[in-house]
């Protein structure tokens, strides 16, 4: 009831006459416009498309191309490495070899090492057997027309200036040591005696001499005229390994105030004291185990 009529032609309503018809054209113009930016985005789509395409095939075959070679460069790596185990296998048994080798000849060098000692030994036995008779003198003054008798003339001087019956019948040798050096005239003189009884009690003669005296034996006791006050020695002829272990015996009396070092026969004792047991000097580490001891 509240509602307005209405007219169902506005257009007369209003007194105008206008065409309100829609021109023929326009919506079939419109519709080809869009058409055609349709077309032209589908073809920049499917060049878009097209392009991906390619690279992505270009992609794959690079990518394809590159897993080959890292398989092949890890084939080789692998077949590397297998020859390398095998490498290592093979020093490792080789090495083992060899162990047991070095093993073997460590035992046996431990071997040649004692019968080589066993061997020196008996060497050294041999040659303070073959020296027991006899004795050095020491720095005696060497003169140019030296020969067996003057020495042997020598050796008697000496002998009745030390008050022992010293005959040349108790002379069966004598010789001055020979020197590697031109300028080493003083060379010792090597004196054999017919007994061991001879050599040692004149040997206990000249020790008991410069005992008693204030004045030692020097060279004018032997009838040198040269170099008179000349300071003389008698003492063992000792082996290299005897002189060697004397000289470090008498180092170690020194050291480690030994009251006595003495050889007898060509064997070498030091002794502490009075009260001490005698210790008889056999090899070079005894002389420095007793040197490093308290």
């Amino acid at each position: 009831m509240d509602k307005s009529s209405s007219e169902s032609n506005i257009s007369l309503l209003s007194g105008t006459t206008t065409d309100l018809t829609t021109p023929t054209n326009y919506p079939r113009q419109r519709f080809t416009i869009k058409r055609k930016r349709d077309c032209a985005c589908g073809e920049e789509v499917e060049a878009l498309r097209e392009e991906f395409k390619v690279m992505f095939q270009s992609l794959m075959t690079s990518q394809e191309n590159e897993t080959k070679k890292i398989t092949s460069t890890l084939n080789e790596i692998q077949q590397s490495n297998k020859n390398i185990e095998n490498s290592l296998a093979f020093l490792a048994s080789q090495n083992e070899e060899l162990k047991k080798k070095v093993d073997q000849m460590e035992v046996q060098a431990k071997k040649d090492r004692e019968e080589i000692t066993i061997l020196e030994d008996k060497i050294e036995d041999l040659q303070r057997e073959r020296r027991k008779q006899h004795l050095e003198i020491k720095n005696v003054p060497k003169t140019n027309d030296e020969d067996k008798t003057s020495l042997i003339n020598m050796v008697l001087t000496l002998s009745k200036n030390v008050g022992y019956t010293l005959t040349k019948n108790d002379i069966k040798d004598i010789y001055r040591v020979r020197s590697g050096k031109k300028d080493n005239k003083n060379t010792p003189i090597v004196v054999e005696t017919a007994s061991t009884l001879i050599k040692n009690d004149f040997m206990k003669t000249c020790k008991s001499f410069n005992t008693k005296r204030k004045e030692k034996l020097r060279a004018k006791h032997m009838g040198s005229t040269s170099n008179e006050d000349q300071p003389i020695f008698v003492s063992e002829h000792l082996t290299v390994k005897g002189s060697r272990l004397f000289f470090l015996a008498r180092d170690l009396a020194k050291s480690k105030s030994y009251k006595f070092c003495w050889t007898s026969f060509g064997k070498i004792y030091v002794r502490k004291d009075e009260s001490s047991p005698i210790i008889l000097i056999n090899n070079e580490a005894q002389v420095h185990t007793l040197l490093q001891s308290a």
